[in-house]
């Protein structure tokens, strides 16, 4: 860890307002700082130009930042790119930029581990060391903000809270960060533009319904049956799929917004008429959409990719009942950044 003093970045706009108040300063040179930290990414205090140098020393004797550092990045033969984020206290998540010909998306990590069990997924494999700060979110999107500019010629446009970890067992960091990624004070990116994607945890469905939330939700079901869902994502049995429908409702009544749910197709596992008639009878609750995506490994063999002509019964009989469905292809496979294979090799 860096050292023991409080990390600068914790504070309010209010609360640094009145710190430098009580220091015999005016308020608003608290708002200049504020605007450093977030508005322009400033890392270090040296950097604050429009703050005199006794200023900036006063700061460094009384906090840190404690900021996250891009340890290694790797780049996928489709442009994807991979990063391994250090954090403060030697802890490392990965991110990851997704890039196609009209926008860039970040997928961002918000907890070192994960809290769930999902048998599919690398990162479950890991146990859960801490939840990421607010500001430690904050940070991937802005290395991936600079990697987009830098690579791609482009702002970033997109960003899923779908990386490492699951950002409803961190609920109040993951809506901290994305006050801040849209806010006039920080980033300004639009809400509409954010997508948080959860196993699904019904109460923190219904929270985030009852706390107004502007950004898009998506839900990893893939299953619409208890018994398979449980053995596939053991929590299940914790937020059995009732619950979990109830909740979606809910979040629909009170947001008038539609739920996209992701699903993998996997041989032998859920590639049944059975288990598409129970999808279809799911998605009739509330208005939504299905991305069936492909299935990246994480070398156990359990599970295998089903076959083109099962997702295609999938996605014909979701056609047939009216219910909008997407393939999506895993981008960046080669370095292990697709979905479910972020697990810290390197």
């Amino acid at each position: 860890m860096k050292n023991s003093k409080k990390d600068i970045r914790a504070l309010s706009k209010k609360e640094l307002q009145d710190f430098f108040v009580a220091q015999g300063d005016k308020s608003f040179r608290g708002t200049q700082v504020y605007e450093w930290l977030w508005q322009k990414a400033c890392y270090d205090f040296d950097d604050m130009t429009n703050i005199s140098k006794q200023t900036r020393e006063m700061l460094q004797e009384n906090f840190v930042i404690n900021n996250i550092e891009v340890d290694t990045m790797q780049r996928s033969s489709d442009g994807t790119i991979k990063n391994a984020v250090k954090l403060h206290d030697g802890f490392t998540v990965e991110s990851v930029l997704i890039p196609t010909y009209s926008r860039t998306t970040a997928c961002v990590s918000s907890q070192v581990g994960c809290s769930l069990d999902c048998k599919f997924c690398a990162t479950a494999q890991l146990k859960r060391l801490r939840n990421l700060n607010a500001d430690e979110i904050y940070d991937q999107v802005v290395a991936i903000d600079r990697e987009s500019r830098l690579y791609n010629d482009m702002p970033l446009s997109n960003i899923v809270y779908m990386g490492m970890g699951e950002p409803l067992m961190n609920y109040n960091n993951v809506l901290k960060s994305i006050e801040k990624i849209t806010s006039p004070e920080g980033l300004g990116m639009s809400p509409r533009r954010i997508t948080l994607s959860t196993s699904g945890v019904p109460k923190m469905i219904i929270k985030l319904a009852d706390d107004e939330v502007k950004f898009n939700l998506a839900v990893s079901l893939h299953s619409a049956r208890n018994e398979v869902r449980s053995q596939i994502m053991p929590f299940n049995e914790r937020f059995p799929l009732e619950d979990l429908r109830d909740a979606l409702i809910y979040w629909y009544e009170k947001t008038n917004k539609p739920v996209t749910y992701e699903y993998i197709v996997w041989e032998g596992i859920n590639d049944t008429h059975q288990d598409i008639r129970a999808l279809i009878e799911f998605c009739r609750h509330i208005p939504c959409k299905v991305n069936l995506i492909e299935y990246n490994p994480i070398d156990d063999g359990h599970f295998q990719q089903a076959s083109d002509d099962a997702v295609a019964k999938y996605k014909n009989a979701l056609e047939a009942n009216r219910i909008t469905v997407t393939l999506r292809h895993s981008r960046g496979k080669d370095i292990d950044a697709a979905c479910g294979q972020l697990a810290n090799k390197h």
